[in-house]
């Protein structure tokens, strides 16, 4: 369990609300981090996972989806409780894993254009935040190595970038390996420029309010007797749950019943009066 200092996630949450990001400097532990470059290397080799096709994904950059079917090991990321504390405090605890992606970017890697994660969903903007990702660095965020671009408080704009889009005022998340970027779906940014002669490699866990659809369709991409080996609270964060007792059921029953049975679950239905 990581021990906040006193203030300290409060600190955090007021930069996202303000900022639109915040970085946890250090806070993954050095044999996790390790172990979780080593697992990518071996599921990217697995997959053959080649380049991506276009200037969005990269032409120099190698991204693995799918994440958490390839090895029950990256449970730990969406489950990482710094993160996810914020995340819930950015969204609430009705929170899904909308998807988690490793990203190998390689050198001679040109400048991502600017985006929106949540740029897909149509509500007027500024919005209240409907997804909430996590960047973990698995080596070095340097400016040389293509450290993650950010605009900061763009969340608030009312509109996202336009294609071609460029804008002034951004700045690099540059942060050693072990650290984690934690933003507001909503602000604009992109992969920066790898000029060195190494890879920059992390993973994007990316959280969705309950209330929307998830990025990856998880309850077809992981198969129910795999789901029901990971931890309860994952299996909810995959879809195996309902939102505020009410979107997600299945015939009035909440779905994660039907992985444990005495799951305790109250539906909506139980509470009108």
């Amino acid at each position: 369990m990581h021990e906040w200092a006193p203030g300290e996630r409060e600190r955090h949450l007021a930069e996202i609300d303000e900022q639109g990001f915040t970085i946890l400097e250090g806070v993954v532990p050095d044999d996790l981090r390790l172990d979780l470059t080593e697992r990518i290397d071996r599921a990217m080799a697995e997959a053959g996972t080649g380049l991506g096709t276009n200037v969005f994904l990269g032409r120099h950059t190698r991204r693995l989806f799918n994440l958490l079917a390839r090895d029950p090991a990256f449970a730990r990321v969406p489950l990482f409780e710094p993160t996810l504390s914020l995340a819930e405090g950015v969204l609430d605890e009705g929170l899904l894993l909308s998807s988690l992606t490793a990203i190998s970017m390689g050198p001679g890697q040109e400048p991502q254009p600017f985006h929106a994660d949540d740029g897909s969903i149509g509500l007027p903007r500024p919005h209240l935040p409907i997804t909430c990702l996590a960047i973990w660095a698995l080596t070095d965020f340097t400016a040389e190595n293509g450290g993650t671009r950010i605009v900061p408080g763009s969340h608030r704009y009312d509109h996202i970038p336009g294609k071609g889009e460029v804008t002034d005022g951004w700045v690099q998340a540059e942060m050693p390996a072990g650290s984690v970027l934690v933003y507001d779906g909503s602000v604009w940014h992109g992969g920066g420029e790898n000029a060195t002669d190494e890879r920059r490699l992390g993973i994007v866990s990316n959280l969705c309010a309950g209330w929307i659809r998830q990025e990856e369709n998880q309850l077809l991409a992981l198969d129910r007797a795999y789901v029901a080996q990971l931890p309860p609270r994952l299996q909810r964060m995959v879809g195996y749950s309902v939102y505020r007792g009410l979107m997600g059921h299945v015939d009035q029953t909440d779905p994660g019943t039907w992985l444990d049975p005495e799951r305790p679950s109250e539906m909506v239905w139980d509470r009108i009066r």
